[in-house]
């Protein structure tokens, strides 16, 4: 059974999220403050942390450097960010020191589910089929293992990076608006948010970062102004 642990002081939504999530396969674990989450990431092994930007003791973004910075690996589960901060940046903050995703409040239990589901499709491994893997010239994007590879070694990307680029991989030399690239890398059409185009770009440069020889003269994925994004059919 997946655990997932939640850092979240709202202890009402904490409880709400947890019997839903309890219903649907999960084991929940819950901390109130940043401290709390710290302390039980060293107990305990995590699937994946759902983590409050607000939080009585720090900053959620604070708290998630301190995540990741935990000995023996203990703090790098895939983490999802819940905020009801206004401010757009703080999620595209958020998304750039690596987060997975993010979810604003106020959210439907289903939402979020679907959220984490596809978060930890990302963690799957095991043998892949051949058919699985898409290559280009040097790149590999291996979608049964979801992990891409630059000349045989594993590429540093998210869960979510890794399926916007394989959305890309799958498509080819087609102009893909943001929206469309969303919808395909969630399998659902993503709402409004007024994050919601800086975030795709802050990935989008992820990707770049980790996939193009010069990111500032990228060659596999190219932008489209005014359009969005291609991956190029041609690569070495």
């Amino acid at each position: 059974m997946p655990r997932i642990l939640m850092i979240e002081d709202d202890v009402r939504l904490a409880a709400m999220v947890r019997d839903y999530l309890a219903a649907n396969g999960f084991e929940v674990g819950h901390a109130e403050t940043g401290a709390a989450g710290l302390s039980e990431l060293q107990r305990h092994a995590t699937d994946i942390i759902l983590l409050d930007l607000m939080l009585p003791d720090g900053d959620g973004l604070d708290i998630f450097k301190r995540i990741r910075a935990l000995p023996q690996g203990k703090g790098s589960a895939p983490v999802i960010m819940l905020t009801a901060r206004g401010d757009p940046a703080d999620r595209v903050v958020g998304l750039e020191i690596g987060a997975d995703d993010y979810v604003p409040k106020p959210f439907e239990p289903r939402e979020l589910l679907a959220r984490i589901r596809v978060v930890l499709r990302g963690k799957g491994g095991g043998a892949t089929d051949a058919q699985d893997v898409l290559r280009f010239g040097r790149l590999e994007v291996d979608r049964g293992a979801h992990i891409a590879r630059l000349d045989g070694n594993d590429l540093p990307l998210t869960s979510h990076q890794f399926s916007l680029l394989n959305a890309m991989a799958e498509r080819p030399g087609r102009v893909l608006s943001r929206e469309q690239l969303m919808e395909y890398a969630k399998g659902e059409p993503h709402p409004y948010d007024p994050a919601f185009d800086r975030s795709i770009d802050v990935h989008i440069a992820r990707i770049r970062s980790a996939i193009e020889d010069d990111p500032k003269a990228p060659r596999r994925i190219i932008t489209i102004r005014g359009a969005g994004y291609v991956f190029a059919k041609a690569q070495d």
